[in-house]
């Protein structure tokens, strides 16, 4: 093979690049010299050519260890086209049987193959590690080494094994692997591999070409993501889900909507898994619906949109997953849709697993929580988290950037912060700090004593969002610092310090407040919202006259989203207006001849071209479980054994049922209520409904103050939902 010296002779010679990428040449000679090597490169730098080239050009086998079956089958494939040797790149996995890992044995044995790749379990197996005794090996690539820190977004126990198995084998240089680590994983790993005296390579992990948009995750999100795929027609896009029911709904629903796509989740059997996967890449769908067990490695260069549904548990694996958009430079849309109620359950879900791990998982959700909710250019957050400093001050490739909120000064504000650290000995945590300054009683902070110190409820003016805000630009400004390791306790820098002494102007903006938003989207966004604000106005006002005529609050006939819809689709059949969300077969037989009749009239007087094309529809069989729910409450099953059989919280279970009654289909929960209520209480909240203007739960919680519980409020809107609108 070519020698050292020739390195760009023979990059072109084995992949047909003229030039390296970024560190690429760097990491290549480092590794060709023997050294143990640690690259830092974001997803789409380049990383897999920093161990594919050396293997080519040195003697013996490569072992590059890999978690994922979907990237090992990808990169194979990919090496064996730039090979005229199929035996020149191998897995050794689960998915093998026993004559096709005789056949790879047979073929590293004979000298054919330079680069084997291995999972994790199967290099822990005494066969392989026995076989692989007798195989000249030229150096090991850690791939995804971020496995190996708990601190990493994916961290997985058999990646701590690698070292001793490795010294078991025989000792030959590492290349460790990661698109994602902040500064203390990238230690963890290190020490864990033993290569803390490792050359690093750290690119930057700036993706100039991504833009990056966090929305309020309401009510229609589903409609949401529809008419945004609709508007990127042609494109391919990923759209990641936390849990593999709704990967299976979503997927089912775009389908119906006439948008190819394809779920993928670990559930699936493997070879399902791979022809969806497959079908993607070839381009015969558009979009995948998957949980973060897709994607690993999938090199399809022009992912053009990547959309969460649910925000991820951890930063870096946002960078991870966002990562797989535009990686061949060109547009790149990064979408998430974001509500804190998602972190609160993703938080319900550790409990269980060990103290430790529980702090660690919380941190993680906290620094999701305040990339989201912070209105700072999100580039600069991203990328002080990864330990680099984005310069700038407008990206001009966020939603924040190009929608700046207004700056407040918070010189005063930043000097009670640092004032408070230092007066708690930098031993405590944000929150911990906030409660102190804002003066709250926490039984924790009246063991300490801490309620007696001069700076205890310095700040109770402002709320907490301002306080979390003033704190995390202080990070990013560099006056206070997180210790990680240290379950993430605050400490004040010299700069700090120095600021405290000599204050200069510290301007701040306000985070957004997502929990509002959720508020306002449905009720403001009817008309902004709506393709034809004409129609949508007098929708409402036929609306407004049949709440009159029926003595029904408006929102029971028809919701604003609904309205919006039908002035955007333009239905003009009972069966297409029972396609419309919120609606369904018993409101539209209902209330619905009257509307359609006032939508026909409009679209022929305006000589409208009605976007069938673009009607979100439903799934006519929408759920199962919606069915079965209907099913267990005729049978008069108490609402709480009934959430449990379903393996639902209360709450969700609530969801679910407000759902069924919101499109028309009439229940009766009177049998539960009266097990759990008193009369009177029922009929006090009752009353209510029927007299307010609004559904709102906000509202009827105000309003009843601490009498009664959510959980009772929202029991009783179903009843009337039910009994007054269908």
């Amino acid at each position: 093979m070519a020698a050292k010296n020739n390195l760009v002779e023979a990059l072109k010679l084995n992949f047909g690049f003229d030039t390296f990428k970024g560190n690429q040449e760097a990491i290549i000679r480092n590794l060709l010299d023997g050294k143990d090597t640690f690259v830092l490169m974001p997803t789409g730098g380049g990383k897999s050519l920093c161990y594919q080239l050396p293997s080519l050009m040195l003697d013996g086998t490569a072992i590059v260890i890999s978690p994922l079956i979907a990237l090992m089958k990808n990169q194979v494939d990919a090496m064996r086209n730039f090979s005229e040797e199929d035996g020149v790149a191998h897995f050794i996995n689960s998915s093998l049987n026993k004559a096709a890992i005789d056949q790879v044995k047979s073929d590293i044995l004979c000298g054919k193959t330079k680069l084997l790749y291995v999972a994790p379990e199967s290099l822990t197996k005494e066969e392989n590690i026995e076989f692989l005794k007798q195989v000249n090996i030229s150096f090991y690539a850690v791939d995804e080494a971020h496995c190996i820190s708990e601190w990493g977004h994916d961290f997985r126990p058999e990646y701590r094994r690698i070292r001793p198995i490795i010294n078991e084998i025989g000792y030959k240089p590492v290349i460790a692997l990661t698109a994602t680590a902040t500064p203390k994983v990238q230690h963890d790993i290190q020490k864990n591999l033993g290569m803390i005296d490792a050359a690093v390579f750290k690119s930057s992990f700036n993706r100039p070409n991504l833009y990056y948009e966090v929305r309020p995750k309401t009510s229609n999100v589903d409609k949401d993501i529809i008419k945004y795929i609709k508007q990127q027609e042609g494109k391919s896009g990923i759209i990641y889900c936390l849990s593999r029911k709704k990967v299976e709904e979503l997927a089912e629903l775009l389908c119906v909507n006439g948008i190819k796509a394809l779920p993928y989740h670990a559930g699936m059997d493997s070879a399902t898994r791979s022809e969806n996967q497959d079908a993607f890449l070839l381009e015969k769908v558009d979009v995948i619906v998957a949980t973060i067990a897709f994607g690993m490695g999938i090199d399809k260069p022009d992912v053009r949109y990547v959309i969460h549904y649910d925000i991820p548990k951890s930063l870096e694996g946002y960078y991870q997953e966002t990562g797989r958009a535009g990686r061949d430079g060109g547009e790149g849309q990064c979408l998430t849709f974001y509500i804190n109620k998602d972190l609160q359950k993703l938080e319900k879900f550790m409990q269980g697993k060990p103290i430790a791990e529980q702090e660690i998982g919380k941190q993680l959700l906290m620094e999701t929580a305040a990339y989201a909710e912070s209105s700072l250019c999100r580039r600069k957050l991203l990328l002080h988290y990864f330990g680099e400093e984005y310069k700038g001050d407008n990206c001009g490739n966020c939603d924040n950037c190009l929608n700046p909120k207004k700056q407040v000064e918070a010189k005063d504000l930043l000097c009670a912060v640092i004032e408070t650290v230092i007066a708690l000995k930098e031993e405590f945590k944000t929150e911990y700090v906030i409660d102190v300054i804002m003066g709250k009683k926490t039984n924790q902070i009246s063991a300490y004593r801490h309620d007696e110190l001069e700076v205890f409820g310095c700040g109770q003016t402002e709320d907490d969002k301002t306080w979390n805000a003033v704190i995390r630009q202080a990070l990013i400004a560099g006056y206070l610092v997180k210790e990680i390791e240290n379950y993430g306790l605050l400490k004040v820098t010299e700069e700090g310090k120095s600021f405290l002494n000599k204050p200069q102007p510290f301007k701040i903006v306000k985070d957004t407040d997502f929990e509002e938003m959720e508020e306002e989207i449905p009720i403001k966004g009817g008309a902004s919202c709506a393709v034809d604000p004409e129609l949508f106005s007098i929708l409402k006002d036929l609306r407004k006259k049949m709440a009159k005529r029926l003595e029904l609050p408006p929102y029971i006939i028809f919701q604003d989203p609904s309205l919006e819809a039908m002035a955007t689709t333009y239905p003009i059949t009972l069966e297409e207006l029972q396609n419309i969300p919120g609606v369904g077969a018993g409101k539209a037989k209902r209330y619905g001849e009257e509307f359609i009749k006032v939508i026909k009239l409009h679209v022929d007087e305006n000589e409208i071209e009605r976007p069938e094309d673009l009607r979100v529809r439903t799934i006519a069989n929408k759920s199962k479980l919606k069915v079965s729910i209907i099913q267990a409450i005729d049978r008069k099953i108490a609402l709480d054994e009934l959430a449990e059989s379903k393996d639902l919280d209360f709450d969700e279970l609530l969801d679910e049922v407000e759902a069924i009654v919101y499109s028309g289909t009439k229940i009766n929960i009177d049998y539960f209520l009266r097990e759990i209520m008193e009369d009177d209480h029922i009929e006090e909240i009752f009353e209510y409904f029927k007299e307010s203007e609004s559904d709102s739960l906000e509202e009827a919680i105000n309003e009843f103050g601490m009498d009664y519980t959510e959980e009772e409020i929202r029991l009783i809107r179903i009843k009337f939902l039910s009994e007054m609108g269908n």
